[in-house]
């Protein structure tokens, strides 16, 4: 129930799109049909299983005051916790890497169509916002740090396909000119936002 608890709130209630308004850019630029939005989704969730539960070993086994114990009394006191923003990031830019490798090797067309926004997952504020939020949070175990993880990579997943869905759909009907493109996708995004409010109460 506590796994299905984080789940729940960090992909509907602490969704990084619809409450923080994380990862943005890339949300915005790769909406726009539902093919891309998937590819891009779906590499954003395998980042956020792959690179969370690693920083919380890093936080837990490493960079917390007295996180080196293990290695004897005269460790027992030091904190590098002063590390902790580029030793994340040099993390998530490493599995990064290896996305862009793989789905270069294995879908060429989805990696022409993602264009920069692949390698750009990197500086994706959702990813890094996912890593503070897990060391704020303080999580028991690496169980618990690994689905809120998967919570939030689901959570934008969820709100880039929905976005691109109704982008593809609205493709074709009459919008005023000034709204076309960014500007229905911003009104869209406070829309669905506001109806993601309605997740606030359903926290189990």
């Amino acid at each position: 129930m506590e796994y299905i608890n984080i789940f729940i709130k960090s992909a509907f209630i602490d969704n990084m799109i619809f409450t923080f308004f994380f990862g943005m850019c890339s949300y915005l630029a790769v909406s726009k049909t539902v093919k891309t939005a998937v590819g891009l989704g779906s590499a954003v969730i395998f980042v956020l299983v792959v690179t969370i539960p690693i920083n919380y070993l890093l936080e837990t086994l490493v960079l917390q005051e007295g996180a080196l114990a293990w290695l004897g009394d005269d460790y027992a006191n030091m904190d590098l916790s002063f590390l902790s923003f580029i030793m994340f990031i040099a993390v998530i830019a490493s599995i990064v890497q290896l996305v862009e490798m793989l789905v270069e090797k294995f879908s060429p067309a989805l990696y022409g169509a993602l264009g920069i926004f692949l390698p750009l997952i990197a500086v994706n504020c959702a990813i890094l916002g996912a890593a503070l939020f897990m060391q704020q949070k303080q999580f028991a175990n690496i169980g618990q740090a690994t689905v809120y993880g998967l919570g939030s990579g689901f959570g934008w997943f969820l709100a880039i396909v929905l976005i691109a869905a109704i982008r593809e759909k609205i493709k074709y009907s009459h919008i005023p000119a000034p709204l076309r493109g960014v500007g229905m996708a911003f009104i869209l995004t406070g829309l669905m936002g506001l109806a993601f409010l309605g997740f606030l109460g359903f926290e189990l």
